[in-house]
């Protein structure tokens, strides 16, 4: 077991437990098609007002992220045209951004598989940094890059386009020296770097009891923790990992998230679904960092009582000695599908409406007050 910290450790780290994360997506998709949801969504065009409505709302940290495929459209250039507005938004708004320097998508020239992405994205991300100390003065707060695990295995089930090495586990092992190389040239100009983490909380059962498929299933599961002992150094230790790389482990959790192996997903309810204050408890022993929930969510009708569901684990989580800094509500505002842009209602808000505002989702918004009002008699109390 990791050594463990105290949970006084990550109180500063946020500036509210409640959080917001603006869906920042910008892969290629396999038909070809380039995703540029912080565009679809117009929150490029509505930063100021999107992080106003956050902070109103009591969301004082929020997630987004930086589109490098419009930042560094020809190599070594860079046009911080779409960014810098985003910085300066947030820092009238009086918001606490985790910016994500790296959501999927690359430049259009440059090959995701190749050694020449570990240095064009080292080379962005200290240029990001320097950028972000020059508009705002501070450090910031950074997710190096967006769940490797998701991003190995969409490569490897054909799900993100990919031209490369077909060996099982190579493109994560390739993100992960990405990610070590571009912290050490981030914090090379910002030595104050904080750098959080965001990849998916997961349970997989067996179809059935037998001895193969219970060692199939435990074998997937636990592979939802190879990217943190690989930035930790627990494993591979030639990829760069030690202690100093992560500052708070990110677990991404959604309805979506248990499965049976090779099956379909497990409904809440069923004696096969993981309580997920468990799962938060054996991160936690395994890892001795502070966490938050880095992206949860439900669509349409069901986003309070998902919400009711979330932080009721993650009292008991906290009861149980796990430091919990936040929840993050992901995403924030509706968006168009990845796959078919369709229309989902996800979040706190809508998509911009005629008038140019976003209507309020109220039901989520009167479980969200309810929630921090129970938080804070329960952490006074703690």
């Amino acid at each position: 077991m990791a050594e463990q910290v105290d949970a006084s450790d990550c109180v500063s780290a946020f500036r509210s437990f409640f959080m917001a994360g603006f869906e920042c997506s910008s892969q290629v998709r396999k038909d070809g098609l380039r995703l540029d949801l912080i565009s679809s969504t117009a929150h490029d065009l509505h930063a100021l007002a999107d992080y106003r409505r956050c902070v109103d709302a009591g969301l004082l940290t929020i997630r987004d992220g930086l589109r490098w495929h419009r930042i560094e459209r020809t190599p070594g250039r860079y046009r911080w045209n779409t960014w810098v507005p985003m910085l300066e938004a947030a820092e009238e708004a009086g918001a606490q951004v985790i910016w994500d320097v790296f959501h999927y998508g690359s430049p259009d020239w440059l090959g995701q598989s190749t050694g020449e992405f570990i240095d064009r994205y080292s080379a962005f991300a200290a240029e990001a940094v320097r950028v972000h100390r020059e508009v705002t003065g501070k450090p910031p707060l950074i997710c190096p890059l967006n769940e490797i695990s998701f991003m190995a295995w969409a490569v490897e089930v054909g799900y993100f386009p990919f031209s490369g090495s077909k060996e099982l586990g190579w493109f994560k092992r390739h993100l992960v020296k990405a990610a070590v190389a571009g912290m050490q040239a981030m914090r090379a100009v910002e030595p104050e770097c904080r750098f959080v983490w965001a990849e998916p909380l997961i349970h997989v059962a067996p179809r059935d009891h037998s001895t193969t498929e219970l060692e199939r299933a435990e074998e997937f599961r636990m592979g939802q923790f190879e990217v943190y002992d690989m930035l930790l150094g627990n494993v591979l230790p030639e990829l760069g990992g030690c202690s100093e790389n992560i500052d708070l482990i990110g677990l991404n959790f959604y309805p979506h998230n248990q499965w049976y192996y090779d099956g379909p997903t497990i409904p809440m309810g069923h004696h096969e679904y993981r309580p997920m204050a468990d799962m938060l408890v054996e991160t936690y022993e395994r890892f001795g960092k502070p966490i938050f929930l880095s992206e949860t969510g439900c669509e349409g009708s069901g986003r309070p009582a998902w919400l009711h569901y979330v932080c009721d684990e993650v009292r008991e989580a906290i009861t149980r000695g796990v430091p919990i800094a936040g929840i993050c509500l992901y995403p924030i505002t509706a968006y168009p599908g990845w796959d078919n842009l369709r229309h989902a209602e996800v979040g706190l808000f809508s998509t911009i409406v005629a008038d140019g505002e976003r209507r309020r989702y109220e039901p989520l918004v009167d479980e969200l007050s309810r929630q921090r009002r129970l938080f804070e008699t329960f952490l006074q109390r703690g």
